[in-house]
């Protein structure tokens, strides 16, 4: 009697985990998901995939090959780029050079601007504003 009644228990415990669920959007537009299928008409039932599931053995094979192709890549790149890397630091440090020039230039001019200056003063000094802040934007800020 005892075992008729687990069983019974069971699966009664295991009937919802096979239930649908439902999806419907509100009058304000909410989505909401369900168990049970709404009052309202416009619903739809979803289906639920069973998940995915990948041996152990698999995995740590997979593993296994990312880490040597991981390991492969390291090794081209050491090599090959050692002399890569060294004159790319040289250009960099000397773009990083010419940079900081173009912003020290543009201070330079606004500080004048903020001084005060004549009308013809004044157009040539924000035309070599325009000039550097494009060059400081082409060299620096979009390369």
């Amino acid at each position: 009697m005892r075992r008729i009644a687990a069983v019974l228990l069971c699966l009664l415990v295991a009937v919802p985990a096979h239930a649908e669920i439902y999806r419907w959007i509100d009058a304000r537009g909410s989505v909401h998901f369900s168990d049970t299928p709404p009052s309202i008409k416009e619903h739809s039932a979803i289906t639920v995939r069973e998940p995915v599931t990948v041996p152990l053995s698999v995995n740590i094979r997979q593993s296994e090959k990312v880490r040597q192709s991981r390991e492969s890549v390291e090794r081209m790149l050491k090599s090959k780029n050692r002399q890569r890397f060294a004159k790319a630091t040289q250009e960099g440090q000397r773009k990083a050079s010419q940079c900081e020039k173009y912003r020290v230039q543009l201070d330079r001019i606004q500080v004048q601007l903020r001084a005060g200056y004549n009308n013809d003063r004044g157009n040539s000094l924000r035309q070599k504003r325009r000039k550097v802040s494009q060059l400081y934007s082409n060299h620096c800020v979009l390369d």
